[in-house]
C-alpha cells in the first residue's frame, strides 16, 4: 500500500520552536492520521525560527525537493510583521509561495492548506517588553486579510488558527516555555483540525 506524503512550509510555528520535533503541528498531524488508518510518511518540513517570506524563498530556491506530495501546508508571515515590512511586499511575496506550494501538491489548490498568523501580541513575552498589543494585533489581522485572500484566489483550504492563539491571553498553557511561542497543546488544537480537512479529502 502506497503511502502519502506531507510538506509543510513555513517559520517557528511550523517547525515548532520550544517544543520537541514530535510535538510540532506537521508531526501531530500525522500522528492523528496514522491513528485513522492512513498511511503517512513523515513529513517534510521547511521551516526556521525568524524566517520572512523572501527567506523562505530562498530556502525552497536552494533546496531538491522530491514533489509532487499529496498534501502541503503554508504558514509564513509573523516575522515580517514583526520587522515592520510592508504588507504589499508580503502579498506579492506570499503569492508566488503559495503557487509554489499549489505546485508541490501536484496542482491541486484542495490538497493545499494555509494557515493564519498566531498573535503573539498576547504573549508574556509581548507583554514583558512592553509591546503594543492592540497594534501588534491590527497587523497581524491585516496581513491575514492578504493570505486569506490570496487562499481564495487560488482556491486553497484556509485554516484561521488566530482567534484561538488569542486564548492564551488566559491559558498559559498554550504558551512554551520561552514565553513567546506556542505550546504542543496548541499545535494539538491545529492538527485537530488539520487531519479532518487531508481525511476529507482522502475519502
Amino acid at each position: 500500500m502506497s503511502s502519502f506524503s506531507l510538506l509543510a512550509l513555513g517559520d517557528s510555528y511550523t517547525i515548532g520552536e520550544s517544543v520537541s520535533p514530535s510535538e510540532n503541528f506537521p508531526n501531530q498531524v500525522i500522528q492523528l492520521l496514522r491513528k485513522s488508518n492512513f498511511q503517512f510518511q513523515d513529513p517534510e518540513i521547511v521551516a526556521q525560527t525568524g524566517w520572512t517570506t523572501d527567506e523562505l524563498q530562498e530556502a525552497i530556491d536552494q533546496r531538491t525537493f522530491k514533489a509532487p506530495y499529496d498534501f502541503v501546508t503554508l504558514l509564513i508571515g509573523v516575522n515580517n510583521q514583526y520587522r515592520g515590512r510592508p504588507i504589499e511586499e508580503y502579498k506579492t511575496q506570499f503569492e508566488s509561495l503559495l503557487k509554489q506550494a499549489i505546485g508541490f501538491a501536484n496542482g491541486k489548490p484542495d490538497h493545499v492548506i494555509v494557515l493564519s498568523i498566531p498573535d503573539w501580541g498576547v504573549t508574556p513575552y509581548a507583554k514583558t517588553t512592553g509591546r503594543d498589543q492592540q497594534q501588534i494585533r491590527t497587523e497581524i489581522d491585516a496581513f491575514n486579510d492578504a493570505n486569506m485572500e490570496m487562499a481564495r484566489l487560488y482556491k486553497a483550504n484556509y485554516l484561521n488558527i488566530t482567534p484561538g492563539t488569542r486564548d492564551a491571553n488566559h491559558d498559559l498553557n498554550l504558551i512554551a516555555s520561552d514565553g513567546l511561542h506556542l505550546s504542543a497543546k496548541e499545535y494539538a488544537r491545529w492538527a485537530n483540525q488539520l487531519s479532518k480537512i487531508i481525511e476529507s479529502r482522502l475519502n
